[in-house]
């Protein structure tokens, strides 16, 4: 166009979607036990909206959780988001064993022996985020949203450098959080209180 060489074209505007926004509670909730329930769905995306719904975590850091993150010590299912692991409620930690054991069937066979927890169609690759991201969404998970929500549930509940550490934010990540969220642990002291 610079060189006169084609017509001047008139691009549409790019309509940005991101859905930051936080979920409902009750929205959350909902969308979150239909996740858990429906077996129609694949579990894949269940064992991922699970991790976003519950865990606050993003797309990003989800594709890159190997197996050796999960951990069965026949009692309970942890995941290591932070330190220490994160214990996996039944109705989910069922769902992660599954998941786990599907591994084995999947159609590519550099997935069978890769150490990923979803692995990519790349041998040696985790799962690209953004196709994550579509499966979530094909299911009717919002994972930007739905995260943002579930961060923000979080704190309200527990002081932010505990729920920092274990889901493995920065402490000043989860400390705005809670201050957006009107939450009341602004003064929580970390450390050993038994002095």
């Amino acid at each position: 166009m610079k060189t006169d060489r084609m017509p001047r074209l008139a691009l549409p505007q790019a309509v940005i979607t991101q859905d930051s926004e936080p979920l409902h509670q009750h929205r959350r909730l909902a969308i979150l036990r239909r996740v858990l329930n429906d077996d129609s769905l694949p579990l894949r995306a269940r064992v991922a909206a699970a991790l976003v719904l519950l865990y606050a975590q993003p797309v990003s850091r989800i594709v890159r959780l190997t197996i050796d993150d999960v951990t069965d010590d026949e009692t309970t299912v942890t995941v290591r988001l932070g330190d220490p692991p994160s214990p996996l409620p039944e109705p989910v930690a069922d769902l992660m064993q599954a998941y786990i054991q599907s591994r084995q069937h999947l159609p590519y066979a550099s997935s069978r022996s890769a150490q990923w927890l979803f692995p990519g169609r790349q041998p040696g690759q985790p799962m690209n985020p953004v196709s994550l991201q579509v499966h979530l969404r094909k299911i009717g998970v919002p994972p930007q949203r739905g995260r943002a929500s579930a961060i923000r549930q979080l704190v309200l509940q527990a002081p932010a450098p505990v729920i920092a550490k274990a889901l493995g934010y920065h402490d000043k990540t989860a400390t705005r959080l809670v201050t957006e969220a009107g939450g009341t642990w602004s003064r929580y002291a970390p450390g050993d209180h038994r002095r």
